[in-house]
């Protein structure tokens, strides 16, 4: 079955504002661990920019990529996951996407 992962269509902010990009998931998926079942936190956001690949920004809902700027931050578990953005500058322009790893590799 699908994981059907839905986030808004557009956001407008200004410069140096912070902004919060929410994803959700459709359903909550499990991986057994070895002993247990345990629920998958592992939400990555990209940033693609126009005529570019998308970077990856933040991994497993939390984990910032290196060189990623502090101002990015991943937070959430199950279904519900949110992006937060802080001072916003002009290059954190483009298209910001959230990937769930049932739905693994990323495809635009």
């Amino acid at each position: 079955q699908n994981v059907v992962v839905t986030q808004p269509a557009a956001k407008s902010v200004q410069l140096n504002q912070t902004i919060s990009i929410d994803c959700k998931v459709s359903q909550k998926v499990a991986f057994w661990s070895g002993s247990q079942y345990l629920l998958s936190c592992n939400i990555q956001w990209y940033l693609q920019k126009s005529g570019e690949a998308p970077k990856l920004l933040i991994y497993a809902a939390t984990t910032r990529q290196s060189g990623v700027s502090d101002r990015f931050r991943g937070s959430g578990s199950g279904s519900d996951y949110t992006l937060t953005i802080s001072g916003v500058q002009a290059e954190d322009s483009g298209v910001y996407y959230c990937q769930h790893d049932y739905n693994y590799p990323f495809t635009q």
